[in-house]
């Protein structure tokens, strides 16, 4: 895994849109980098629909989110569809940006050995560092988690 301060890796890659989008357009702003195994799945829509939710909030602190998966972009594009995500889910179909975040890998699953993308998240500071890691998520609340770690330290009511 990555750690923390270490300089998150660039990627560029393909949005639902078919659009390139890089880490560095986000550069200035926190970047919730979270990568996820399939799209319109049942734990994958869970968390997809958790950050949408929450995309407002993230906002507020100054954070934009990607999801990344090995899925091609026209599963991205019908999976942001038909959940209304209002974030980029993008596609990276050789595993290589999910490789650079440590994030693709010999998976078994029913018996069957494959490569596929794990489920971990990363926050990517404003400067390109990485700022929290997150390994192995539970797709069900992940996304209050981050919010929650990025509430500022220092609230007056």
């Amino acid at each position: 895994m990555l750690d923390v301060g270490d300089e998150a890796p660039e990627f560029e890659l393909q949005n639902q849109y078919g659009e390139t989008v890089k880490r560095s357009d986000f550069e200035g702003q926190r970047l919730v980098v979270y990568f996820y195994p399939r799209a319109n799945t049942e734990g994958c829509t869970t968390e997809a629909c958790g950050f949408n939710d929450a995309l407002s909030q993230l906002a507020d602190r100054d954070a934009a989110v990607v999801g990344i998966s090995d899925d091609p972009v026209d599963d991205i594009a019908d999976f942001a569809a038909d959940y209304d995500l209002e974030f980029d889910l993008l596609s990276d179909e050789f595993g290589e940006v999910a490789t650079l975040y440590d994030s693709y890998g010999e998976k078994h699953m029913f018996g069957n050995t494959f490569d596929g993308v794990f489920r971990n998240t990363y926050v990517v500071g404003p400067d390109g560092r990485i700022e929290a890691v997150y390994e192995g998520v539970s797709p069900d609340g992940h996304a209050d988690e981050v919010l929650a770690d990025l509430e500022p330290a220092d609230v007056t009511h």
